[in-house]
């Protein structure tokens, strides 16, 4: 059985982390009814609006939270966190579009709630995944791209047998694992640092579990990681 397992060198830097896991079984992320994933990301991005109290975009909490994580670890420059740059876009009044059904429903779960959120395509994971720093050789081709950009030696990432699959934490996803139209079997994740926010999280996370089971069908399985729960089976 695969695992998902996070590294002790990720916890001797956030030691007050949370990881919300919702792993998504049997679905089916076809798109049929585009207008209504429209609808569901653009309110999300009426409401998120409320995250926008200061005037400098940077000294919004849920902003500058992640600005000062991205500086206890070698992140390539200019690299922020996803959060950061969905609300960037919201902000200066550019639409974030659908994608497909699972990157739809997480992002409008990420700019309702302020938190970054992700998911990976469990098909094409290659033996365990981890949460870690990098060796800073791990083959890593980004959404968009054929060319290979390595992370840097102690860098956040997930990763597994094969390579990175998302860099900078929660920077960018890795082209290999992303998730498509064709995507069945799902790993969402739902990431944490502000320990004031501990039930808003888990708000979210039923939320994103409830509009996968409700839209998608198949079977949902909510789990939280923290330094006292460090791997689940996937």
């Amino acid at each position: 059985m695969q695992k998902f397992i996070i590294e002790d060198d990720f916890w001797s830097l956030f030691p007050n982390a949370k990881i919300g896991i919702v792993i998504c079984q049997g679905i089916d992320n076809s798109l049929r009814n585009m207008e209504m994933y429209q609808k569901i990301v653009m309110e999300a991005e009426e409401e998120a609006y409320k995250f926008f109290k200061q005037e400098e975009f940077s000294k919004n909490p849920v902003i500058s939270i992640w600005r000062e994580a991205f500086q206890k670890f070698k992140t390539k420059k200019g690299a922020r966190s996803s959060i950061e740059a969905l609300l960037k876009r919201v902000k200066n009044g550019n639409h974030i579009g659908i994608i497909n059904p699972l990157v739809d429903i997480y992002n409008s779960i990420s700019l309702r709630y302020g938190l970054p959120c992700g998911g990976e395509d469990i098909d094409t994971f290659v033996g365990d995944v981890r949460l870690t720093k990098a060796h800073g050789n791990e083959l890593f081709i980004p959404i968009g791209s054929d060319e290979n950009t390595s992370p840097y030696a102690d860098e956040i990432i997930y990763k597994d047998e094969a390579g990175a699959i998302c860099r900078c934490w929660n920077w960018r996803e890795a082209k290999r694992t992303m998730l498509s139209e064709n995507t069945k079997n799902a790993f969402l994740c739902i990431e944490l640092i502000d320990e004031t926010r501990n039930d808003e999280l888990h708000m979210a996370l039923k939320e994103l579990a409830d509009l996968v089971s409700i839209n998608l069908g198949g079977t949902v399985k909510v789990q939280v990681l923290d330094t006292n729960r460090r791997e689940i089976t996937i």
